[in-house]
């Protein structure tokens, strides 16, 4: 029998006055796939979220971090401390960008060795943990370096689409059965590399998933209450669309009553 496949959202915003504010958690999201535990961008507050949640850090076997912003990498040296019990226990994998491991590497050089490997995402490149693969499919344009994954876990397939610009072939990159989108703005009405409202419906209405979740929300958004701004787009799009909450515990499962 397949055992439980979750996703739980340690955190739910992004942009730097949500983030400093703390109006929302920030702890990224941490994925439960098959027996294969895995942290996605540890923003700031992961540890703490995830004690909160009951989740253990000895059980991860990878953090995967898309890009080297506070808001996704701020909490990668003590959930590396935390995955390997202070270095007692080596195991696990980090994953990240070729530039967030360079001049100003998100993890302390004296960590990378309680770890059993670090590994470059690169686009277009394909990667395994246990049961679960995943690609990184297209470099995003946010400043830095991004990716975004499509992940595989033998029974389900989805799609986290973190920050970036939105550009022509970005929709057409990701597939699934679930979208989870990073939304930071209510409004296309500024050149900011981040993804509004009218940018996920277009996404949405490419990829038709059987449910987007929007999470990583700006102040602009967080103003709008997101479940509100969800509904709508369900209504526009006629696919169920979801806002994120932290703390809340997706189930895959639930993908398959869709």
């Amino acid at each position: 029998m397949a055992m439980a496949e979750t996703i739980t959202f340690l955190g739910t915003g992004g942009a730097r006055f949500v983030v400093i504010n703390q109006f929302l958690a920030t702890g990224g999201l941490w994925l439960s796939l098959n027996g294969t535990e895995i942290l996605l961008d540890p923003g700031p507050g992961c540890l703490v979220h995830a004690i909160k949640r009951k989740l253990v850090a000895k059980k991860l076997s990878a953090i995967i971090v898309s890009h080297r912003h506070l808001d996704h990498s701020a909490d990668t040296n003590i959930m590396v401390e935390a995955m390997t019990q202070g270095g007692f226990y080596p195991r696990g994998r980090l994953f990240a960008p070729a530039d967030a491991l360079e001049t100003e590497p998100i993890i302390f050089s004296y960590l990378r060795d309680y770890l059993d490997g670090v590994t470059v995402l690169r686009e277009g490149g394909s990667y395994s943990i246990g049961d679960v693969s995943f690609v990184t499919p297209i470099k995003h344009i946010h400043g830095v370096e991004v990716y975004g994954m499509v992940f595989n876990t033998g029974q389900h397939t989805f799609s986290y689409i973190p920050d970036s610009r939105y550009f022509e072939g970005l929709s057409h990159s990701y597939s699934g059965e679930l979208l989870i989108i990073n939304v930071v703005r209510l409004d296309a009405d500024h050149p900011w590399d981040h993804l509004s409202v009218p940018n996920a419906r277009e996404i949405i209405m490419t990829i038709k998933p059987k449910v987007a979740i929007l999470t990583h929300f700006g102040m602009s958004m967080w103003k709008a209450k997101p479940w509100e701004v969800a509904e709508g787009l369900s209504q526009e799009t006629g696919v169920k669309v979801l806002a994120a909450r932290d703390g809340m515990k997706f189930d895959l499962s639930q993908l398959d009553e869709s």
